[in-house]
Formats: structure tokens, sequence, C-alpha cells
């Protein structure tokens, strides 16, 4: 614990004391007890760790699995299930489950996250009662493994033009599954190349000669341990990490599978082949079907999180115990973290990282009231989906960046496998591109945007977007973010009349708000008026939305690092007063302004930012690493990962040894 303090060189700042525990458990929230059971499970199976580095490939990917059977007898596992099929029927403590589990080794999360997120999830929310009865109980235990069988050879973001079909036979009351051709073919398929018995496959749905899209259905690939008839497996064989989740490619030649087969409960075919659906918009249908396995991108962004966790913990523990180079001709090495330069590589990404925790919090909460249907209705989905992909994106990306930071920043230790990042980098690199490449995803994003997430929201591929943007919604986006409203709504928050942005305070959230808000309204308009100018020319409107689909991707970042901004800032209204309000408030300032700092070009093009006004951005966002140095270890240890769990033993120290 910190002593307060007074500095002069820091204008009377007074250095906050900072509870550990207490802010472990505003962290933690309402889930500390499962959060605790997570870690209580880690450090009993803290030896896969070293299994990873130890065992060949097959032997490792058996250790997991065992691993995740005997997790899934602790109830970790099985949270977001019904309470009658033996789970324990609270979708929120299922994803801080799988947050928390992060911390570990990434092929057990990945394991988990395929057989109870996605094939898990896939029946529950995707199936009926009879899909319910037949597998939960089983896929729940880790008795029953299985796959989700969705992404293809030639088609992976793309998942209407998936190529893989699904024929019904009415005389035999049977679904007849085929793939079409090698881009038909499903590739990168956690769980298939050794354990899966069960795929839920995603194929076209053909029933008498018409085709109905993509629809999901319960097929058997192996039986008694061997492919089942029909079913060619193949094993994808040594990837750049996640080697103990045996991800594998299927082939289905002719496959029968029941009527029954067909998980329906958005659509269903009859015994004498009638299509019926309570969705008639086909579009509409597969976007429902779609949303209902948010839940992964959910998962995946926490988990992105915690990686960056465990990386920024290892280096500023190291950090605070390596001495490099005499701050003085007689003066001992000066610690690594008392370096101005290493204060900027790390104590950013520590602030970013508390950042996108709460984001992380906001958008689990929505998940967990839309699938407890606390909140039930279709705008409350679409903005779940947008939130939760871009909240993705954002998490990953910034874990990859850290993690390369933090070893970077360990020198020659961090390049050690015995220290970790070895694993990291290679187990998470995938988090970027799986459950939607981040690209991909915050079009998603710009899409809800540009639509004011409108009822056709569902309809509208890239082409319908374009026509719907610049046909109905162009008028009200530029009209809503014009630039004369939004400084006039800017002014009513802020002093300085029409100079607010030179005269408010760096330090006042409400500025570092107004900043934010500004550049994504501005980019908003910008795009639209860009899309609008194309088609007015008579252009081609996919070749429009390409030329401008690095504008979209950027309004897309800015939305959701405003979002991320608004999250931090709401947690910091809630908190009493004491050391901890002022910690994380230290951390706040940090993250808003060297997020402005970061794009400081586009604020001074754009007017909203001198080049006096940016130079004092950067030297606040110095003091303020000055002012979080001295918090640093504590703010790390907050995070609650287990020490076994910061297995690097030449950069931690401590008792650690290797087995």
């Amino acid at each position: 614990m910190t002593t307060d303090r007074t500095s002069p060189a820091t204008g009377g700042y007074v250095q906050p004391e900072i509870d550990v525990r207490a802010l472990t458990e505003v962290l933690d929230g309402e889930y500390a007890e499962v959060r605790d059971l997570v870690r209580a499970n880690l450090v009993t199976y803290a030896s896969v760790l070293d299994e990873a580095e130890e065992l060949d490939i097959d032997a490792f990917r058996e250790r997991v699995r065992e691993l995740v059977v005997e997790m899934a007898a602790t109830g970790q596992t099985g949270m977001g299930f019904p309470k009658r099929y033996g789970g324990g029927g609270d979708v929120g403590a299922s994803i801080a489950a799988f947050e928390t589990l992060a911390f570990g080794d990434l092929s057990v999360l990945v394991k988990v996250g395929v057989q109870f997120g996605l094939f898990g999830g896939a029946i529950l929310h995707l199936g009926t009662e009879r899909h319910h009865d037949a597998h939960l109980p089983g896929l729940i235990t880790g008795e029953l493994m299985g796959c989700f069988a969705m992404t293809e050879t030639g088609h992976g973001s793309n998942v209407q033009a998936l190529g893989t079909v699904a024929r019904y036979d009415a005389d035999a009351q049977e679904f007849v599954i085929t793939t079409e051709g090698d881009q038909a073919r499903k590739d990168y398929i956690g769980n298939a190349a050794r354990h899966g018995e069960l795929a839920v496959v995603f194929a076209q749905l053909e029933v008498g000669g018409e085709s109905r899209g993509v629809h999901a259905f319960v097929v058997p690939i192996r039986v008694d341990g061997e492919a089942a008839p029909g079913v060619h497996i193949e094993d994808d064989g040594r990837k750049m990490g996640l080697n103990g989740v045996d991800n594998g490619r299927l082939r289905f030649d002719g496959v029968r599978v029941d009527r029954e087969a067909l998980l329906n409960r958005f659509a269903d075919v009859t015994p004498e082949g009638a299509y019926e659906s309570t969705i008639d918009n086909p579009n509409r249908r597969f976007f429902t079907m779609l949303g209902t396995l948010v839940q992964g991108r959910v998962s995946v962004g926490g988990a992105g999180v915690n990686a960056a966790k465990v990386a920024l913990a290892i280096a500023t523990k190291y950090a605070l115990r390596r001495r490099q180079f005499a701050a003085g001709p007689q003066g001992e090495e000066q610690l690594l973290l008392d370096y101005g330069l290493h204060q900027r590589r790390l104590l950013p990404l520590i602030a970013r990282t508390y950042a996108l925790h709460f984001a992380q919090d906001v958008v689990r909460t929505q998940l967990h009231d839309v699938f407890s249907d606390l909140e039930d209705d279709a705008q409350a989905r679409r903005l779940l989906e947008a939130r939760a992909a871009g909240t993705k994106a954002l998490a990953t990306w910034h874990a990859t960046q850290a993690i390369q930071e933090c070893r970077e920043a360990c020198g020659g230790a961090g390049y050690l496998a015995v220290n970790r990042f070895a694993a990291l980098k290679a187990d998470s690199d995938i988090f970027t591109t799986f459950e939607g490449d981040n690209h991909v995803l915050l079009q998603l994003v710009a899409k809800g945007l540009l639509t004011d997430y409108a009822s056709e929201f569902e309809d509208l591929d890239q082409l319908g977007m374009v026509r719907y943007v610049t046909n109905l919604a162009v008028e009200t986006v530029i009209e809503k973010t014009s630039a004369h409203k939004l400084l006039e709504r800017v002014r009513d928050l802020l002093p300085g009349g029409d100079e607010w942005d030179q005269e408010a305070g760096l330090l006042d959230s409400e500025y570092q708000l107004a900043m934010v808000r500004y550049r994504e309204e501005h980019m908003l308009a910008g795009v639209a008026r860009r899309l609008k100018s194309g088609i007015d020319r008579k252009r081609d409107p996919g070749a429009v939305f390409s030329e401008v689909q690095d504008h979209v991707i950027a309004v897309a970042r800015a939305h959701m690092e405003r979002l991320v901004l608004e999250a931090f800032v709401e947690k910091m209204r809630t908190l009493p007063d004491g050391g901890n309000k002022v910690a994380l408030g230290l951390l706040c300032d940090l993250y808003a302004l060297s997020t402005i700092e970061a794009d400081r070009a586009w604020f001074m093009e754009h007017g909203r930012l001198t080049v006096q006004r940016s130079k004092a951005i950067t030297r606040e966002v110095n003091d303020l690493c000055r002012k979080i140095r001295p918090l640093a270890g504590e703010l790390v240890d907050a995070w609650g990962i287990p020490d076994a769990m910061l297995r690097a033993p030449d950069l931690v120290g401590g008792a650690w040894h290797r087995r």
C-alpha cells in the first residue's frame, strides 16, 4: 500500500493510497465468487503451462481435454446453461468465468469456448427442447464433445454464401448433407480432428428444389471413435499457437441425418417437406440466427483484455525490480519503470486495459439482459450485436499490441518460453480474426451507425446499406452530426464559447468526451456525404463503398473509443471517494488524453487542436505517467491474477520454479 505524499514538482499533488483488495472487488463486480472459483481451478491445474511445452501435440491435446472435463465437474463451464440440465442459469456468470479463464493456458480457454460456447451455445440457442433434452446434459459435463462447423475454406466471414448443402429427402424424411467442392470444406474447426462426436453444421437448406438459406443441423461425425459414414476428417496440424486444440477439416459425402436434426428454433421442415418459419424475411431470419451466437464475440473480447493483463502484470513487475544504467556518476542503476520512456510504453497500456475492462462490463451486462429476456426487443439486440463486435475488435487488437510491447519491454528474458510471452503471443494472435475478423466486425458497427439501427437493419447487405444510406438516412445523419449543431451541444457543456476546446481543462472529463464525440460524429457525417456523392454521380454502389472502407473503419473505431471512454467515466462516477477513485481517475485521464494524442493529426486537421494545445496534452500525458508510476504495482495486482499464472521466474522473481 502506498503512502500519501505531496510533491512540489506536481503542484501539491497528493499521491493516493490504493486498497488493492477493494479495487479487486470493484473489478470483479457481481461475479467475484465465480471468478474466484476459476482462479482456484487455474492454480489447481497450473502445471498445464509447463505441459504445453513438454508434451507432444497428441499428448497435450489429450491433457487439455482432460482438464476441460475436470473443470466442467466444478460447475465453472456450465454456468450459462439452464439449471434443469445441470447448468447455472446465469449468462453473465458464464462470460465472467470465461474471461477469468484467460489468465491461464489459452488452449484450455479455447477448448472451453468451442465446447460450451460455440457447440453448446448453438444447441441451446438454435435448438428446441428435443435437442436440449438429447444433448445438453452430456455436453455440459464434457462427456459429449462437439464442434461448431461454420467456417469453410472458401467462406469465413461471409456466412450467407456457405457452400455446404443440406437437401431434404421427403420420402426418407432425412436431410442429405453434402460438401459441394473443396471451397465448401469446413475448415479450422475446433474439436474436429480428435475429440468431437457431433457437429453443428451450417449449410444451405434446400427443400423441394428451393433454397431457404443457411440453417444449422446436428450431424454425427464419429461413431465409436471412428469417422461416421460419409464424413471425412483431416487434422489441420500444427498452428502458430493453441496446439492443445484439435482443429480439423470436415467433408460430408451425402451424409444423411434425421429430419429432427435441424435446429428448429426459427425454422422447421414438416415430414411432408413444407418449410415453416416464424420469420418470413430470409435475411432477417439469417441475422436472427447468427445474433443468438453473439456471446462468442463477447467472450473473446473479455479474454483478450485478460490476456493483456497477464502480459502487463509480468512486464510491470519486471520493470519494478530490473535496473539498467546509473542515473548519476555515483548512483545505483535505475529501475526500468523510473525511466520516462518505459512509463510511456507500459502505463498507457495499463490505462487502456482498465478502460476496456469497464467497457466489457457494459457489453456483458447487455448480453445477460437480452439473453435472460430482461430486455427483449429488436433494437436492444441490434445494439448488443454492434457493441459486441466493436468491443471484441478493440480488445483483441489491444491484446496483440500489449503483449508485443510487454515482450519487448522485458528484453531477452521476455523471449524465453519459460517466461510465458511465447505462449501468450502465439496463442492470442488468432483472437483478432476468429469469432469475426476485426475489420469485418467494425464494418458491422459502422452499418448500425449509418442506418441508425433501422428496422431494416437485418435486411441490408453491403449494397443494400449503401442504397439505404444514400436514399433515406444520409440527410438525417448529416443533419444530426452537422458541425454547427455539434458545437452548440458542446458549448452547453463546457466554458469558453467558440473556443471551448482551447479553454476547457484537459483533465475535465466533459472536455475529453466532447473531443471524442466530435471526432465520431464529424467522421460519420463525412462518410455519409461521400456515399451520397458517389451515388449522385451514378456510380456503382459496391465501388463507392469500397472506396470509403477506410473511412468506414475509422468512424467505427472512433465510435467504439467513445463508448469505451464513456464506460470508464460512468464507472468513475459510481465509486465512493477515496484513494481508489483518485487512482482510477488518473488512469481514466491517461486513457482519454493518450487516445486524443494518438489521433492528434485528425484533431489538428479539423481545427479542434492548436499546436500549443497538442503539446500541452503530451505534457499532461507524461505528467500522468509520473503520477501513476508509484501505483503501477498495485494497479496490476488488483487484477487478481494468481501468482502461478505469472509463470515468468526470470522476470517477476519469487518462489516460483520450473517443475
